[in-house]
């Protein structure tokens, strides 16, 4: 059967009967009430219905279940903490769909602190990952806003980012290997703790970003690394957007590339956040144009990390890029830049309708981008607010843009399409991409016509029909039909 070949029936009541069976009541979860939390996106966009949500408890039952799915031809989508921003976790309107979610499967199976390494289970919270590894005086770097409630599966079946991309890489970057079951229920142990494997195609990176459509991660093992004895922080205000790439330049060599996030901030984000988000406050006196915020990473208690970040400000100052800084001198005020940084995202989302964009071009050309995706942006919408910030030190912007005071919102949102082939129309005059992090799932599935070329796409749906020739694996996402 093709792939894009949907599947319009209600599957046999014997196969839902024989995956309940295997389920157990544990395992099963059909009420309404239950299921609702489920069936909806994180930022509300899809709403969809399903057969019932499967929660399997081993990776045996994952085999199972699909392997009768296979047969019936039912559709499934897999799910960990619903976190994703791009419809990649929700089920379509027809129904038809079985759920499976992961959630169950969420133990920490194996930490090698000498091999620096640990095997987790797909439903493990990042949280608990985090601290299970500083448990063991190691560091698992992948950070982001969704750790209290994303699941490593998810992380890694999106290919997640975060702060921290700049110096360890993104979640594909952390994993050594992987357990995938795949769509006709046989399973694939490839949880080797190996830095050298060099053993034919390294099949891993098949499913690392997949979004769910050529199977269902099931455990992986991750890398760990040292964990850092100290961290040296500071916010910024700069001169101009231009200096946030010379300063970035200057700290990676500062500090022997132990830098490990530098986050750009529009100033006015400061007093949003403020204005918005109980508990957080605008530092600066005065708002600036731009403000960076970074960290610097060390692996001894000796002051060497604030030492490297305090000359690297004072070098800054007297070249005119820094204007004023702010250094926090406990871990409590490091804390409060951080939850800061995260303030601005929420205090946007309180503002206002917003049209939102995960971009990456080349480091070097971020001011670039930014100015020429305002300009587009508000040539097609004078009052039109951008508001630019994220991961600059990797080159990945989130370029969303608020709705202009007192606009409708419908007419806002009516405006969508034409804005987002603007913005990305500057990305991709840059060699850039359209998903940086979060993926294409529903949301960018079609853009990717306009942004891959047709033997790019033409590989990618023959590994999507290679491991899964019926198109039951996440069916509508990632991929898009043919031209």
């Amino acid at each position: 059967m093709p792939m894009t070949q949907m599947i319009d029936k209600r599957p046999d009541p014997e196969a839902l009967s024989r995956i309940k069976d295997i389920l157990g009541p544990k395992g099963w979860v059909d009420d309404a009430d239950d299921l609702a939390p489920w069936l909806v996106d994180s930022r509300g966009v899809y709403h969809g219905r399903c057969l019932g949500m499967a929660r399997p408890g081993s990776v045996e039952e994952v085999s199972q279940v699909l392997a009768v799915a296979y047969d019936a031809g039912i559709e499934i989508v897999p799910q960990g903490g619903n976190t994703g921003r791009v419809g990649g976790a929700t089920p379509d309107d027809t129904g038809h769909q079985l759920l499976i979610n992961m959630g169950r499967m969420n133990k920490v199976r194996d930490i090698d602190a000498a091999n620096y390494t640990m095997t987790v289970e797909a439903g493990c919270i990042l949280q608990d990952i985090q601290r299970a590894a500083e448990n063991a005086d190691r560091l698992f770097p992948l950070s982001l806003g969704a750790e209290g409630s994303c699941q490593i599966g998810g992380n890694l079946a999106s290919n997640a980012g975060g702060i921290n991309v700049l110096r360890y890489g993104n979640a594909r970057d952390l994993v050594l290997g992987l357990e995938v079951v795949l769509p006709d229920g046989r399973i694939w142990t490839g949880l080797r703790r190996l830095r050298k494997d060099n053993t034919g195609y390294d099949l891993k990176h098949l499913f690392l970003g997949s979004e769910g459509t050529l199977g269902i991660i099931t455990a992986a093992v991750l890398k760990l690394f040292p964990l850092p004895k100290e961290r040296a922080a500071a916010l910024v205000a700069l001169d101009s957007l231009d200096s946030a790439v010379t300063l970035l330049e200057k700290a990676r060599t500062a500090s022997a590339d132990a830098l490990m996030s530098f986050e750009l901030m529009p100033g006015f984000s400061l007093d949003w956040a403020e204005k918005h988000v109980e508990g957080a406050k605008q530092p600066f006196e005065t708002t600036y144009d731009w403000t960076v915020l970074m960290e610097i990473g060390g692996t001894k208690m000796d002051g060497s990390a604030g030492v490297a970040l305090e000359g690297l400000l004072e070098e800054a100052f007297e070249a005119g890029q820094v204007v004023d800084a702010i250094l926090p001198q406990s871990e409590e005020q490091r804390a409060q830049l951080w939850f800061l940084r995260e303030a601005i995202v929420e205090a946007q989302n309180r503002e206002g309708a917003q049209i939102k964009h995960d971009v990456a071009v080349p480091v070097s050309l971020v001011p670039d981008f930014i100015r020429q995706a305002n300009a587009a942006a508000i040539a097609l919408m004078p009052g039109i607010r951008p508001y630019p910030f994220g991961h600059v030190g990797d080159g990945n912007i989130h370029y969303n843009l608020s709705q202009p005071v007192d606009m409708p919102v419908e007419t806002f949102f009516a405006e969508q399409e034409a804005i987002h082939r603007a913005v990305h129309d500057v990305a991709l005059s840059m060699n850039g991409s359209i998903s940086a992090e979060h993926g294409i799932g529903r949301t960018k599935r079609d853009e990717l016509l306009r942004c891959k070329s047709d033997v790019e796409l033409d590989t990618m749906r023959a590994l999507k029909n290679l491991f899964d020739p019926k198109g039951l694996m996440n069916p509508g996402k990632t991929i898009p039909a043919p031209r």
